[in-house]
């Protein structure tokens, strides 16, 4: 049987990816409360619940890498022996670690649980826009299915652990991701469509700031998809390695970054929500 060459080298990289996002999202966040304090106050909690889901997502991920690199680092799994490093080998030298971690179940978890509520707002927001409801459902049972796929992953990496394990879940990965990539296109196609029509009767003034709007939509959307599609492609063609975390550590984050960067156009909170939500 071909083992996992497991080194935690990629998931250090896609750690401090998240890590600079994560720093993003902060800021991002602060201004939100600070410019739009008149939002409504479902608005306010889902944007508190997306902070304290992202903050949350990076303990989850120190934890992750801590435990090779500093708890067990060089644990043979097999006789829970802890030898001496040799000095040829780095966090990049694949069978130098532990086979398993204790914490990494709850990545997948805590990506859908980010994913999801952004998934069914920005489903909503169009349902709001465009006042049909097709749309919305498909996207609604995109992401509901991504959700249910997230959750038996995360189900089935607590009952296999274990690195050398993995290959086995490269199939319900799959289903997961692309059924999370696929939601996000549709929204980011369907949302810019239905911000495009509103262009006529608005002012103008208003017509250039939703322009920016559109481009930032079809930009997020796209970079969420991309870091979905990305993970499952590294996951396919670089087999029994670590090397999908890359993409997989910063999913979470890039889609809380998606919804705040909606924000970032210079408009009034009057402004904002009359071209997104009246």
């Amino acid at each position: 049987m071909t083992s996992h060459s497991f080194a935690p080298g990629p998931m250090l990289i896609g750690l401090f990816l998240s890590l600079m996002i994560y720093g993003s999202v902060v800021t991002q966040m602060v201004r939100y409360f600070v410019t739009y304090k008149r939002d409504s106050t479902f608005l306010k909690c889902l944007m508190t619940y997306l902070l304290i889901a992202q903050t949350a997502t990076i303990v989850m991920q120190c934890g992750i890498i801590y435990q090779p690199l500093i708890v067990d680092s060089k644990t043979e799994a097999d006789n829970g022996v802890t030898p001496k490093r040799e000095s040829s080998e780095t966090i990049f030298s694949p069978g130098a670690y532990s086979d398993w971690n204790l914490v990494i179940p709850s990545e997948a978890i805590l990506i859908t649980l980010v994913a999801t509520p952004i998934q069914l707002f920005s489903g909503w927001r169009i349902s709001v826009i465009t006042g049909s409801f097709v749309l919305p459902g498909i996207i609604a049972l995109l992401s509901l299915s991504s959700f249910g796929s997230g959750i038996n992953m995360a189900v089935l990496v607590f009952r296999h652990r274990r690195y050398s394990e993995f290959p086995a879940l490269t199939a319900p990965a799959v289903v997961w991701l692309s059924l999370s990539a696929a939601c996000d296109v549709v929204i980011a196609l369907g949302l810019s469509h239905a911000l495009y029509t509103r262009k006529q009767g608005l002012l103008g003034g208003i017509d250039t700031h939703l322009n920016r709007i559109i481009r930032l939509t079809l930009e997020t959307g796209s970079l969420t998809a991309f870091t979905a599609l990305l993970d499952v492609i590294l996951c396919t063609a670089i087999p029994l390695t670590s090397t999908n975390f890359i993409a997989d550590l910063p999913l979470s984050g890039v889609y809380t970054w998606s919804i705040l960067a909606m924000y970032g156009p210079p408009l009034t909170a009057d402004q904002f929500n009359r071209i997104l939500f009246v």
